[in-house]
């Protein structure tokens, strides 16, 4: 089953019975954990029950063929519908899932978890294909998304947002699931007992490391032609263990929102006006390197930017790609272009 994209989260909340192999992949690995765990605990209450789950590698299946089989027909000594989760999966497990879809177990629920894979994948297309399977995409959600996740999760411990505060937060942590959950944990321990709104004053607080400023000074840095400390910034990230993918679609999301502006400008609008137009809003403190960029660039030099970037990300997913290596050079060449 291949899904559309509002039909993941209800299928993540109540999967299709007919769906008993599901995999679910993507770059974004705290959302590919959180939706898989999810899934799990409609068939399971506890993930680590030791008579009704079991976890296995794409590299224990690839040694014993039959250990998939085997584990998804036995019968719990306790009783009840059984999980298996296949982690670290790629399309070396192709055959084997393709062989088990030919008869599997219909107590069973298997849940794949892979990284990014490509539309060539002979997984992916195996598991959107088939009848009796399923494929759960987990891509990197841009702002907006985060924005309508936080503002859920503080609903539902009765916090409310400052709208200041909501843009900032959204911004500033995107990228990874996991990483969004380990921020709102922090954020919803600070207001504890505090019935006052969110502020500005309490994101920045308590939710202003884990690289989250020096994304933005990357990003400023880059946008704002500062080689020096664009790369000097990157370097931190990287020794921060920031994922690559992070710091691109990071970058990425800020040259599309100066390309969206720019054609505002190049078609009458003031500075200030283009500025509003922005969704969502931009946080009123970055307003002024904002507006300055985008006197600084014109909407074709935007463009190869963000055709450069594309190559980037083309380039990193190329087996034996020098991912560093090759983000750095572009990261020095963007911030050295001339808008």
């Amino acid at each position: 089953m291949k899904l559309s994209f509002r039909d993941i989260e209800p299928f993540v909340r109540k999967p299709n019975p007919q769906a008993r192999v599901i995999l679910v992949y993507g770059p974004d690995n705290g959302l590919i954990k959180e939706r898989a765990s999810m899934m799990g605990k409609t068939i399971i209450a506890d993930l680590n029950d030791p008579f009704n789950a079991v976890t296995l590698s794409a590299g224990q299946i690839a040694e014993d063929p039959a250990r998939l089989s085997d584990e998804a027909n036995s019968i719990s000594m306790m009783g009840g519908d059984r999980l298996i989760r296949i982690e670290d999966a790629t399309d070396k497990l192709t055959p084997h899932i393709k062989t088990y879809l030919e008869n599997p177990s219909q107590s069973t629920l298997t849940i794949i978890e892979a990284g990014e894979l490509s539309t060539r994948s002979s997984l992916r297309k195996l598991c959107e294909s088939a009848k009796n399977a399923a494929a759960v995409p987990c891509y990197i959600e841009d702002e907006r998304d985060v924005s309508r996740f936080i503002r859920t999760e503080l609903h539902n411990q009765k916090i409310n947002i400052e709208n200041d505060a909501l843009t900032w937060l959204a911004a500033n942590i995107a990228g990874d699931r996991a990483r969004v959950r380990a921020e709102l944990e922090k954020l919803i321990t600070y207001k504890y007992n505090d019935n006052s709104p969110v502020t500005i004053e309490d994101v920045t607080a308590c939710c202003g490391e884990a690289g989250a400023l020096a994304l933005d000074d990357l990003i400023n840095a880059v946008a704002s032609n500062n080689p020096e400390r664009a790369i000097k910034t990157y370097n931190k990230l990287n020794e921060e263990g920031v994922p690559f993918i992070v710091i691109l679609r990071s970058i990425q999301n800020h040259f599309i929102r100066l390309h969206s502006t720019r054609a505002y400008i190049d078609n009458g609008l003031s500075i200030e006006e283009a500025t509003k137009k922005l969704s969502p809003p931009l946080f009123f403190k970055a307003k002024p390197a904002f507006q300055a960029q985008l006197s600084r660039w014109r909407l074709n030099s935007i463009s190869r930017v963000l055709e450069r970037l594309n190559t980037l990300e083309a380039q990193c997913k190329s087996t034996g790609a020098p991912i560093e290596t090759l983000c750095a050079q572009t990261v020095l060449a963007i911030s050295k272009m001339r808008g």
